[in-house]
């Protein structure tokens, strides 16, 4: 058992650094800053509105489906890239399973695409 805890010392020592690093750099930047905001700091960025309103403000709903939508078509393309690298190896059964993967996503967004969801007003 303490052959098995003294394997996993120097990596309790880098948490321990990075920790010590991460907490560091915060107050680092809280001391050295400046924490003047000025008029162009504080105006509405991408947001499209005041950055000091209420937090428990109501989002239109489209909000979060092009969220979702943006989430689901980024987890495609992070299922691709390995699909692609290693097509050689998996063969015809990894082909025809990323082929029915494509299709299903792309029945998903025709039927996106014809219920509107795509389009903004």
């Amino acid at each position: 058992m303490e052959q098995l805890l003294k394997e996993y010392l120097p990596i309790l020592i880098f948490l321990c650094i990075a920790v010590a690093m991460a907490v560091g750099m915060v107050i680092a930047s809280f001391v050295i800053a400046s924490q003047k905001p000025d008029s162009e700091k504080v105006s509405p960025y991408e947001c499209g509105f005041e950055a000091f309103d209420d937090s428990r403000g109501q989002f239109d709903v489209r909000f979060y489906l092009v969220a979702i939508l943006f989430i689901i078509f980024d987890l495609e393309v992070a299922f691709l890239f390995p699909w692609a690298i290693s097509l050689g190896a998996i063969g015809m059964f990894g082909f025809w399973s990323m082929i029915c993967f494509l299709g299903i996503l792309t029945i998903g967004f025709v039927y996106e695409w014809r219920k509107g969801a795509l389009e903004w007003e």
